[in-house]
């Protein structure tokens, strides 16, 4: 029995010391592992910044608060003051601590929540939340991230979504303490790995044109009642997009300048006149004949709206004619006449960095028929979006080297380092700087006298541009009374330093042709940028371009006048001493028309922004009326709709 009982005791001890000593660390494992948690530590999204370091998005540190109201030390001091700190109703936060735990969402500010920190029963969860300074900024373009704060497809694309492998970073990770009742305590009692904030991207956008092109769109689209339209800036020496809006009529905004086409009509005339000269198939001088506006061909008749008796290339493209441009372009071969269009970007993707960007549609020549060419000589068979319009024009103002678009200027480490920079791509050279030159002439013609884009002559710059006007395809036909109205100008016409191009959709109300829709639209869009503060003009290189007054003074009292914007920079009167910083009187515009103002304040030494519509009246000035203020700085100008009666 002795024997048997040591034994017994002796197996006890094993036992004893196997549980302690060998399972001891698993058991203590999972008991820790109930009080313990793995969680992931969100890393800092990057930064989207416009081309001068305006804030486009942003991650904000934000937080959810939690209240354990049985640890409160005080709950009649303590939950009054919870409410009115959080901006809460009372009786919300009353109801919601009659709960074991109560959860208030927010999200909440780090300034909301400072004040909170010491109240014991108090648990914060950081959140990272993404925030867009100006919420419409190109909103079509940037996207949105998603409800897991990434640009995923919850975000609706865009730039977030491209971008997101740059900007979303590496997570890290914690391990948090938990309470009996499963809650984190509100500090991670461990962290495993420290996360790595995202890149920040520097866009080519700039903020000023980005609005004046995104109030000109709206206001456009609602005064001519049209279904929607696009604008695109772009500068022709870089490739850089400086702004892009696209707008439809019931407000939503789709990317279309990247990823919806439209038949360019006249816009594409002067890609044949490229291939004309660039294969000699025309004299200088040469003239074809009118036919009295009507031209019959096989299966078709081609029509002109004002004809003329005789033309040449040059007249054709300044009047727009369809027929001399047909009759000029039956000349070219096929091979030839495609090659052209083919090299100016026209049927594949421009290459700028947009998911989903539209090829366009340029068929081959063995797909054509029989009208083809002569319907390719005048914008139509030919489905092109925006964006590759902007890239074609550029090349004609890059001395014929094509460009490959882009909209990222820069990316940054999240501690500044530099991680890319873009320079231009050259895609290929598509005509010589000879024919090139010869091109800008005949874009120039087109706002001179007599030309279909007259209305958007500026008062102190030439333009070099072109108005299109084509029939709109809808369910895979011309739909009867619809068209598309466009522009595409080289501001200025020497030495080019921004392309723009407008579309507007299916104008309704006034006239449908461009040269009454949207070209003064763009010219508006011109005057506005060269009195922008910031907009990403070289003024010195303008002022060497720039006409001499005498050419151009419309008068103050003239309401079609045009509002020479531009001033030499730096501004230097006579009067003023070198290095001094010289004062104006800022002048009382109230009530005084957009154009009328901005000219006035402009000529006083004053750069102008307009808040506010862009077909009204001043309301007031900030600086005020009377108020001195440094020339060459800027006087905003708050405008309100006109009233019905002057509509």
């Amino acid at each position: 029995m002795q024997i048997g009982l040591a034994v017994a005791l002796f197996a006890l001890v094993l036992r004893a010391a196997q549980v302690q000593l060998v399972e001891g660390h698993r058991y203590a494992a999972a008991a820790a592992a109930q009080r313990t948690e793995r969680v992931q530590l969100d890393a800092r999204r990057g930064a989207l910044y416009d081309r001068h370091g305006t804030a486009i998005a942003l991650t904000q540190e934000t937080y959810h608060l939690g209240v354990a109201p049985n640890e409160l030390r005080d709950p009649i001091r303590d939950v009054p003051a919870i409410a009115r700190q959080l901006r809460l109703a009372p009786r919300d936060v009353d109801r919601a601590m009659h709960r074991r735990y109560a959860w208030f969402a927010g999200p909440f500010t780090a300034l909301d929540v400072q004040p909170l920190r010491a109240m014991r029963g108090i648990h914060l969860e950081p959140v990272l939340r993404r925030f867009y300074p100006s919420s419409e900024f190109a909103r079509a373009v940037i996207g949105r991230v998603g409800d897991d704060g990434r640009g995923g497809s919850g975000g609706g694309g865009g730039l977030e979504r491209l971008l997101d492998s740059l900007l979303s970073g590496t997570p890290g990770a914690a391990v948090v303490l938990k309470d009996r009742e499963g809650r984190e305590y509100e500090s991670p009692a461990r962290v495993i790995a420290e996360p790595i904030a995202g890149s920040d991207v520097v866009l080519t956008l700039d903020a000023e044109l980005q609005e004046i092109a995104q109030r000109a769109l709206d206001d456009a689209i609602d005064n001519m009642e049209a279904d929607g339209g696009d604008v695109v800036m772009l500068d022709p020496s870089t490739g850089e997009v400086l702004a892009v809006a696209s707008r439809r009529a019931d407000g939503s905004m789709r990317p279309s300048a990247f990823t919806e086409t439209f038949e360019p009509g006249s816009l594409a005339k002067i890609f044949a006149a490229a291939a004309l000269i660039t294969y000699q198939r025309i004299r200088p001088g040469e003239r074809v004949s009118g036919e009295g506006g009507r031209y019959r061909l096989p299966g078709r008749v081609v029509t002109d709206e004002h004809p003329l008796p005789s033309l040449t290339l040059a007249d054709a493209i300044r009047v727009s004619s369809n027929i001399a441009l047909v009759k000029f372009s039956a000349r070219l071969h096929p091979d030839e006449q495609y090659g052209v269009l083919r090299g100016f970007g026209f049927g594949a993707p421009t290459g700028v960095q947009f998911p989903a960007e539209s090829p366009g549609r340029l068929r081959p020549p063995r797909e054509w028929s029989r009208p083809s060419s002569a319907s390719l000589a005048i914008g139509y068979e030919l489905a092109v979006t925006p964006i590759q319009i902007a890239a074609a024009y550029g090349a004609i103002a890059n001395n014929g080297i094509l460009l490959e678009p882009t909209l990222i200027r820069e990316i940054r480490s999240a501690n500044g380092g530099l991680r890319y920079r873009h320079e231009p791509e050259p895609v290929r050279r598509v005509v010589t700087s000879a024919v090139a030159a010869q091109l800008r002439e005949l874009l120039r013609g087109v706002v001179g006298a007599g030309g279909t884009a007259e209305r958007a002559a500026l008062a102190n710059f030439q333009l070099a541009a072109k108005t299109g006007t084509a029939r709109r395809v809808v369910g895979g036909r011309y739909a009867v009374g619809q068209y598309t109205a466009s522009f595409a100008a080289l501001f200025p016409a020497d030495e080019p330093q921004l392309v723009v191009v407008m579309k507007i959709d299916n104008p309704q109300k006034g006239s449908y042709f461009a040269a009454q829709t949207a070209a003064p639209v763009t010219r508006s869009m011109l005057e506005q940028a060269l009195a922008a503060r910031t907009v990403a003009l070289d003024r010195a290189r303008l002022s060497n371009v720039a006409p001499s007054a005498e050419h151009a003074n419309p008068s103050l009292d003239e309401p079609d006048g045009v509002v020479p914007y531009v001033i030499s920079w730096p501004y230097a009167p006579d009067s003023v001493r070198s290095g001094t910083q010289p004062e104006r009187i800022v002048p009382d515009v109230t009530g005084r028309s957009l154009r009328v103002a901005a000219r006035t304040l402009h000529r006083s030494g004053f750069h102008v922004v307009v808040k506010g519509p862009g077909g009204g009246v001043i309301e007031h000035t900030w600086p005020a009326a009377g108020e001195r203020a440094a020339v060459g700085s800027t006087v905003t100008m708050f405008a309100e709709p006109l009233p019905p009666s002057h509509r």
